[in-house]
């Protein structure tokens, strides 16, 4: 997968000034999309951090995340996190190399000391000099924070330093897309005092071959499981959390969110959240340790309407950079239901405009350098799917649909909320990864889908 490469341009260089006796970071940057639409040199908060020691830990946390592959592990990656202000909060975003590993810092409205927050989006290169200055933050150290669409910068008692923006892996996009479908099918399973919960993480198996784990709630604390059963969570990959320890000591809970399960549901994705003062950082893990978010094929059913388009094109009109998008209330304005509003919201989330919190239950608007519907050139399935359609291979027939797939006919069985196929994908998978191409075919031709 390719990346892609961002031009920027400064007006002029950042430097280190003086103003009323203090030393300032000024921080110069590039075009940008705010409120107010596209803006030369926007920024998006310069102010103080009301925790320098937790903001500084859960930043780490998050570049930890950016910088770790789970999956067959090789040298540390340089992924870049992503920030978006929400005229509220900060929030810092990552997904690991294999991308099996979703990461998030919320610094709301608590956790920030002054200074308003703009709204914008862009990517951060948190490299080694930055972390270590980080790392030696203490708890009565003032960190002034300054954000811009293009660079961060830090100014602690020892110095400035600045952060130049790189490209955004593609593979990322897709993993925006396909989290923001998973989470919200998310509850509250479980919530648990810190003390609890730092015992509980701390005894979990992280060497070795560790079989995927079910965590159940009991009383005040955790248990784990060998199996799937109602109220659990999934926890494939211990060692995947192993990052929450950089905040375990400030947390106040631990709370645990995935889907609904039942005895014999198979392995499913499950959000792990810190709570902290001012601030929430939430661990997002794939349904398998092999497994990544970029290629689990949540968003394939509300790309293939073909209707979609003329909906994303209203939502995305009525978007305001809303720290919480209120579904209900933009299906008012906008004349749809509900379900249409949701299935916009999915095809904005496939260009990283929308991300979803479990925390608040609710989508928020972001801004990432993608056009709408580009992740359908890097699916397959949508692709084949399409091709199906237009040359006219499927058969609906009653209850099952047929369709011809090079000199194969496979049965779809298209009256069912998950429809089975007769195809390899659907053994191997069984609508753990999305539909398979034949299935959304099938789908497409039921609609009259062009």
């Amino acid at each position: 997968m390719t990346e892609t490469a961002h031009a920027v341009s400064y007006v002029r260089s950042s430097e280190v000034y003086s103003a009323d006796g203090s030393k300032i970071v000024g921080l110069e940057t590039s075009g940008g999309r705010t409120s107010k639409g596209a803006e030369a040199n926007p920024g998006f908060f310069s102010g103080f951090l009301t925790d320098p020691r937790i903001a500084a830990s859960g930043l780490l946390a998050v570049a930890d995340v950016a910088a770790t592959r789970y999956y067959q592990p090789t040298l540390r990656s340089s992924l870049d996190p992503v920030v978006t202000g929400n005229g509220d909060r900060l929030r810092f975003e990552s997904f690991s190399g294999c991308c099996g590993v979703y990461a998030r810092l919320d610094i709301l409205t608590d956790g920030l000391d002054g200074g308003e927050v703009g709204q914008g989006t862009t990517n951060v290169d948190v490299n080694t000099p930055l972390r270590i200055a980080l790392s030696r933050i203490h708890a009565n150290d003032p960190l002034y924070l300054r954000v811009g669409p293009d660079e961060l910068a830090v100014t602690t008692l020892d110095g400035p330093l600045v952060e130049k923006k790189v490209p955004l892996p593609q593979r990322w996009l897709r993993g925006f897309a396909e989290t923001q479908v998973i989470a919200s099918g998310f509850d509250l399973r479980a919530e648990v005092p810190a003390a609890d919960a730092a015992r509980f993480l701390r005894s979990l198996p992280t060497r070795g071959r560790v079989p995927d784990l079910w965590v159940l709630p009991v009383g005040r604390t955790l248990r784990t499981t060998g199996g799937p059963a109602p109220g659990a969570v999934c926890l494939p990959g211990p060692s995947r959390l192993a990052t929450l320890d950089r905040v375990l000591r400030h947390a106040r809970t631990l709370r645990l969110y995935g889907p609904a399960v039942t005895a014999g549901s198979p392995p499913v994705a499950s959000a792990w959240e810190v709570t902290l003062p001012g601030m929430r950082l939430t661990l997002m893990l794939s349904p398998q340790v092999s497994r990544g978010f970029s290629g689990e094929g949540a968003v394939l059913e509300a790309l293939a309407a073909d209707d979609v388009q003329a909906d994303t094109d209203l939502i995305s009109a009525l978007l305001a950079w809303e720290p919480r998008i209120d579904v209900a209330d933009l299906a008012a304005q906008a004349g749809l239901t509900t379900h249409r509003v949701r299935s916009a919201l999915t095809r904005l989330g496939t260009a990283g405009r929308v991300g979803y919190d479990a925390a608040e239950a609710a989508y928020f608007h972001r801004e990432l350098p993608y056009r709408v519907g580009q992740v359908e050139l890097h699916n397959p399935r949508l692709r084949d799917a399409r091709a199906l359609v237009r040359a006219g291979a499927v058969t609906v027939d009653g209850e099952t649909a047929s369709v011809r797939s090079g000199d194969k006919v496979y049965l779809v069985d298209h009256r069912s909320a998950v429809m089975g196929c007769t195809c390899p994908w659907w053994a191997g998978h069984r609508g753990g990864r999305g539909p398979c191409k034949h299935a959304l075919a099938v789908r497409m031709t039921t609609r009259g889908d062009n």
